[in-house]
This record gives structure tokens, C-alpha cells and sequence, in this order.
């Protein structure tokens, strides 16, 4: 309990700040709804904004999480900070995947009437039912918590912060998701980082208390808790 506390106390402009961001989308999603609140937040698009975002959102994507992942592991041979986004890519992937499948969920491109909303972009989306929740937002919030809880210079919360919801924003500004896919992403996002880099940090710890359990010979039966030593 101390120790989050602790983790919470350093890195406390970061969460704050996501604590906001989570607490301001809900509450515009109470009030508006999805498909006024979508079209609000899409109320201009300039071309250089639109050349932004087209290339922004990428940040999201699974290339780039799996090269800087690369980068951490064999370029920088940073190896706890390599796996800890190695966890948050797979954990945050496999959640959203799960609820993918669970919910069919149109994108705006589909919700809409023919006419009713203008901006698209063709090229972006590939499936047209896997809106909810934003695999993008989730991926980079994952990358976004491990890199602050495992960066020393604290300067950057901001910035990381603001970077993982732009590509957040990027999704709404494409209309490839709604607010509503954002939202869960982030929450998603974030809080596979924490599991990933608790993972990370005690992963030795965790591969004893395993290993004690299931050694060969181990005779301990049920009637017999198994006492294993705490991470």
C-alpha cells in the first residue's frame, strides 16, 4: 500500500492529469451523448490538421509499439523497461481484443446517415464493427504509464501525457471512434502499464514463488497450504 502511494506521489502530475482527462470525457459523454459529443470534437479540420492526425495515429498502432519496444531491448539494452512494454502491448491487445469480439460496435462511418457527417477517412479503419473500445488510445496509454513509472526525469509526465491523448484525439478527429472507445481504451490503456511494469519489477520474485510451487517432489497437498513468500 505504501508503495503505491509512493508511486502515486512521484508521479503525480501524470495521473492527475489522467485522473482529468477520464473524469472530463465521462462527464461530456453524460451530458451530450456520443454522437453530439463526436461531432463537437470534429468541428474543424484544416489540411495541415488533417495531415497531422493521418500520421499521428500511428503512434497507436502495433509497429510502433513493437519498434520501440526493439529499441528499448537491443538498442538502448534497457531490458526491464523493454519487457514492461512488452506486457502493457500484449495485456492492453488482449483485453481489447476480447471486448472487440464481445461487442459489436459501429464505427462513426456506420452510425451515421449517408450525408450526416462529412469527414472520413477511407483509408484508415479496417474493420467497420470493432469500434468499442479504441485498441489505438489503449496502446499508447500502455506505452504512455510505463514510460512515466519507469522514467527518472519526471519533466516529461506532461508531454506523455498530452502525446497519448492526442492519439486518442486522432481517433475522433478520423472518425474511427467515438469519445465512448476512447475513454475505455485509456482506462484500459493505463491500467495495463501499472500490471506490466509491476510484472516487470518483480518478475524474478514471481518465477521463485512459481517455481517453489510446482518443483518436483513438492508432496503439499491442500490439507497443507503452501506458504509462498510475498513479491
Amino acid at each position: 500500500m505504501k508503495s503505491s502511494v509512493s508511486l502515486l506521489r512521484n508521479n503525480r502530475i501524470y495521473f492527475s492529469g489522467l485522473f482529468f482527462f477520464l473524469l472530463t470525457s465521462f462527464l461530456l459523454l453524460l451530458v451530450n451523448g456520443k454522437a453530439a459529443i463526436f461531432i463537437s470534437l470534429n468541428a474543424w479540420h484544416p489540411f495541415w490538421l488533417n495531415v497531422f492526425f493521418i500520421n499521428y495515429t500511428f503512434v497507436g498502432d502495433g509497429i510502433f509499439a513493437v519498434a520501440l519496444i526493439g529499441i528499448f531491448l537491443f538498442y538502448f539494452k534497457k531490458k526491464q523497461e523493454g519487457l514492461a512494454l512488452l506486457y502493457a502491448f500484449i495485456v492492453s491487445g488482449i483485453i481489447v481484443q476480447i471486448i472487440k469480439n464481445l461487442v459489436s460496435s459501429p464505427r462513426p462511418k456506420l452510425f451515421f446517415e449517408p450525408g450526416q457527417y462529412l469527414f472520413f477517412v477511407d483509408n484508415i479503419s479496417l474493420s467497420n464493427n470493432s469500434s468499442f473500445p479504441s485498441g489505438h488510445t489503449a496502446t499508447a496509454f500502455a506505452i504512455a504509464t510505463v514510460l512515466i513509472l519507469l522514467m527518472k526525469d519526471k519533466k516529461w509526465q506532461l508531454p506523455v501525457l498530452v502525446a497519448a491523448v492526442l492519439v486518442g484525439y486522432s481517433r475522433i478527429y478520423l472518425a474511427q471512434h467515438f469519445l465512448a472507445d476512447v475513454l475505455v481504451g485509456a482506462v484500459i490503456g493505463s491500467l495495463s502499464g501499472l500490471v506490466a511494469v509491476y510484472i516487470a519489477k518483480n518478475v524474478r520474485n514471481i518465477k521463485i514463488s512459481f517455481w517453489k510451487l510446482h518443483r518436483p517432489g513438492n508432496n503439499r497437498t491442500i490439507s497443507s497450504p503452501v506458504a509462498i513468500q510475498p513479491v
